[in-house]
């Protein structure tokens, strides 16, 4: 819904940019799954809360894994539909996961006081 809204926004306002609207809904779709999944560390059963705590303990660890996701759907997405080709492909898809890397990382920390 971000990258159809962001897409069509910028058509309405005449600089749409396919590429950037995907990028923006794969890296909010990373971050929005990343704060799900430290949201709330006391639901679940026995091994979802041990994962929480884990992820809550070990924030920068833990913001790999969004990061990871973010870049591997990102560069697909940069290869074919903004053929920089494939090191500036990567350079983008892995600058982009770097920036979800930080925002998920620093959520996590100052959700941090949530682990018991």
């Amino acid at each position: 819904m971000v990258a159809g809204a962001s897409f069509g926004l910028g058509a309405l306002l005449g600089d749409g940019d396919l590429v950037w609207a995907l990028g923006l809904g794969i890296n909010l779709f990373a971050l929005i799954a990343a704060i799900g999944a430290v949201s709330k560390p006391d639901e679940g059963d026995r091994v979802t809360r041990q994962a929480r705590r884990w992820a809550l303990n070990h924030p920068w660890k833990f913001a790999l894994l969004p990061a990871g996701i973010a870049t591997v759907l990102d560069y697909p997405v940069q290869l074919v539909l903004d053929g920089e080709g494939v090191f500036g492909s990567a350079f983008q898809a892995i600058w982009h996961g770097a920036l979800v890397y930080l925002i998920a990382g620093i959520l996590a920390v100052t959700m941090k006081g949530r682990a018991r």
